[in-house]
């Protein structure tokens, strides 16, 4: 390979090795544990974990059965409507949070809503809904490619032999699809663990309450405590490598195309 290829490679390796190094050194070692060990990180922690899971299961109920539904059937204005559930993915986050303020404020769903007892506005419900509208489209996105890749000629011999529409969902095409959709719930999880934008807007910024860590480093920077906001930071990043990584293995996993037992 000509070396003239190596050096973009370099170059961004040490780009980014540069910031993470500037993050790590920038604190001491005892400063760091001592971080990591406080209530503030492990409520953050904690929260984060909470709200993240709880909107990766909400993104996996929403996304899956709709990119089922695109991979499998076609009807007027499916590119429109198939680029409309696109665009999550392309909002500025912090637009994105002010229509969920909007949309759950007293003016439209939040009244409503605070008839039966249920309030979304600054709470972590709210972080969970935001966090929900920026996960689902990846969910969505990768499920719809994994059942495109699984092609539907099993479903057409399952339904020859009796079996119903749900039936062949839950035992043929998701079973066949789930590296994919798998693949596709570490990504969601991932960056709704990372989320910050809409859930500042939507849960707000109050400690031990609705304090994710992307919120923790928000606060802790504006108060000047960098010991905090940094290992929260590195927590973060740490969670995030370790997803990708996961990724990657899920990635090179062979796919088998058997078709589940009874």
């Amino acid at each position: 390979m000509n070396r003239v290829f190596l050096l973009p490679l370099v170059v961004l390796f040490l780009f980014t090795a540069g910031v993470l190094s500037a993050l790590f050194f920038r604190l001491s070692p005892g400063e760091i544990i001592a971080a990591l060990g406080s209530d503030e990180t492990r409520f953050a922690l904690r929260l984060s974990l909470m709200t993240s899971i709880a909107a990766t299961f909400l993104a996996l109920i929403l996304g899956v059965p709709t990119g089922y539904v695109l991979a499998r059937t076609d009807f007027p204005g499916k590119a429109i409507l198939d680029t409309f559930l696109d665009l999550p993915l392309v909002i500025t986050p912090l637009i994105a949070g002010i229509g969920l303020l909007f949309l759950f404020g007293q003016n439209m769903l939040g009244a409503r809503l605070g008839e039966w007892g249920i309030h979304i506005l600054f709470t972590p419900w709210g972080a969970v809904l935001a966090q929900t509208f920026v996960a689902s489209p990846i969910v969505m996105r990768s499920s719809r490619a994994a059942f495109e890749r699984v092609g539907p000629r099993y479903e057409w011999a399952a339904a020859t032999l009796g079996l119903r529409p749900s039936q062949i969902f839950f035992r043929i095409s998701l079973p066949l699809a789930r590296q994919g959709i798998m693949a596709g719930t570490i990504l969601g999880w991932t960056r709704a663990m990372g989320e910050f934008g809409a859930t500042l807007m939507v849960a707000g910024a109050i400690r031990f309450k609705t304090e994710t860590l992307p919120i923790a480093v928000y606060l802790n920077i504006s108060s000047g405590d960098l010991g905090t906001a940094l290992s929260c930071a590195w927590v973060l990043m740490a969670t995030g490598f370790a997803m990708l990584l996961a990724l990657r293995w899920i990635g090179q996993t062979p796919r088998s195309e058997t078709l589940p037992s009874r």
